[in-house]
């Protein structure tokens, strides 16, 4: 009995330890899924840095916020800092130095970086000019490649650009080539008629006075790392978001990079389920419906439940045959309604998903059947059926040249050529009556050509002989 007892308290030992092994694993897991988020401070230290501000100077202001703001980041994790700075190295005179701007502080977990930024910044000195066009363009190296980074800048600045140079387009360069997210610019002390000047470049936020300078750069670290929910209420016909089951692809508005790519569901309670994305980003959404559907130009808002209504109204069409089984299963063009281009090769015996409207078939069968108008409708299937085909076996005996024709009893319409390389052949045919006209390849007289007429029933052979 004892040592049952002891089995058993080893069995839940055990247990327990498994069940701790595989909750530790996916924990890693999850953390390992996260991307890590990468903020390069840029900070202004040019010469007008020595304006008063409140209870002391510009920079000695800084430099207490930023060092609290510092202490606070140390523990929070996926996040690695660096600090570039510009107006710190050359005195502005004789002369602006415009590119004095230089990596101080490399990326590096939060935990590491976020002291030497702290004492970094606490022995600068403003010196010179404000170089924001070049210090943008450089930190492009500061960003070392990285699979799973997202790439933020946070600039703070009390100047414009005094260096000729364009902040909006070099910001806008970069984001296109997906070198960093739209940049957080903070204005210290500075004219909210600046608000427009930064507007193009990143998202910009004015600090008045010394008492908000922190809630401002506490405002923007939740902006920049923080993900925020959305759903994806595609829209039927009635307006509901009752369809789902279609892929969905997130993309980066300004560099066209794909960003998410989901298959659209509802959770257990029938409605559209929940994605966490980046609010930093404005979308392009395309939803493979077929035909497509693109809704472009989309932002997200931090700190609420955001919902993206999309009009998706879908039905069924499904193809079959009409008869005995076959070998040859026909495939179908599916086309918008008086239009050329193709949107879905359907196979017979399969069933495809369409936006509800109409739709121009071209089945591929010979000869080929079209069919114009076929109209989709709202959670309905509309089923088309064509006779199954019939299989004609041609015995040639010998290469040569022809053509099977469908013989109605007024004219012959071409239907196809026989292969020139085959001495026999076999060719699945619609139900009806043919004529094949014949002539081979060494027998040099018109009058030489053989014709036979044949008929073709679903799902039989039909044998012809040309010998």
């Amino acid at each position: 009995m004892r040592a049952e007892i002891s089995d058993l308290r080893k069995l839940k030992k055990n247990f327990r330890n498994i069940l701790f092994l595989i909750l530790l694993n996916s924990a890693f897991l999850n953390l390992k899924s996260q991307p890590t988020n990468r903020i390069l401070f840029i900070f202004d230290d040019s010469y007008s840095m020595y304006a008063p501000w409140n209870s002391n100077i510009k920079i000695e202001v800084a430099k207490k916020i930023m060092g609290e703001f510092l202490d606070s980041l140390k523990t929070i994790p996926n996040l690695e800092l660096a600090l570039r700075c510009y107006g710190h190295q050359t005195f502005i005179k004789p002369e602006r130095n415009c590119k004095d701007t230089k990596l101080e502080v490399p990326f590096a977990t939060a935990s590491k970086s976020a002291p030497l930024i702290k004492q970094r910044i606490q022995k600068l000195e403003p010196l010179g000019t404000t170089p924001i066009a070049y210090s943008l363009g450089e930190s492009v190296a500061d960003f070392t490649p990285c699979s799973n980074c997202r790439n933020i800048i946070i600039l703070i600045t009390d100047g414009i650009e005094e260096c000729g140079g364009v902040p909006c387009e070099v910001s806008a360069a970069l984001q296109k080539k997906g070198i960093f997210l739209r940049p957080f610019v903070i204005g210290v002390g500075l004219d909210v008629k600046f608000a427009d000047v930064f507007g193009c470049m990143g998202k910009f936020y004015d600090v008045s006075n010394e008492a908000n300078f922190k809630d401002v750069l506490q405002l923007v670290l939740t902006e920049a790392i923080s993900q925020t929910t959305v759903q994806v209420d595609l829209l039927d016909i009635t307006k509901k978001p009752t369809e789902t089951d279609v892929n969905m692809t997130f993309y980066d508005a300004n560099t066209k990079q794909i960003k998410y790519n989901y298959l659209h569901t509802l959770n257990h309670r029938g409605n559209p389920d929940t994605l966490v994305l980046s609010p930093n980003i404005t979308y392009d959404l395309m939803v493979h419906t077929i035909p497509p559907i693109e809704k472009k130009n989309i932002t997200i808002q931090q700190g609420k439940h955001n919902v993206i209504p999309v009009d998706a109204p879908q039905g069924y069409l499904k193809l079959e045959l009409d008869g005995a089984l076959s070998k040859y299963y026909p495939t179908c063009v599916i086309r918008k309604k008086g239009e050329m281009n193709t949107l879905n090769i359907q196979d017979f015996g399969k069933t495809d998903k369409y936006i509800v409207g109409k739709y121009d078939l071209e089945i591929l069968t010979l000869p080929r059947i079209k069919l114009n108008d076929v109209e989709i409708q709202q959670s309905t299937t509309n089923t088309i059926k064509v006779p199954t085909s019939g299989n004609v076996y041609i015995v040639k005996g010998g290469n040569g040249y022809g053509s099977i024709f469908a013989d109605d009893g007024k004219k012959m319409t071409w239907v196809c050529n026989l292969n020139t390389s085959l001495q026999n052949e076999i060719i699945y045919l619609q139900p009806g009556n043919y004529k094949m006209e014949f002539r081979y390849e060494n027998a040099k007289q018109t009058t030489n050509t053989i014709e036979r007429k044949f008929s073709v029933t679903s799902a039989v052979t039909t044998n012809v002989k040309l010998n």
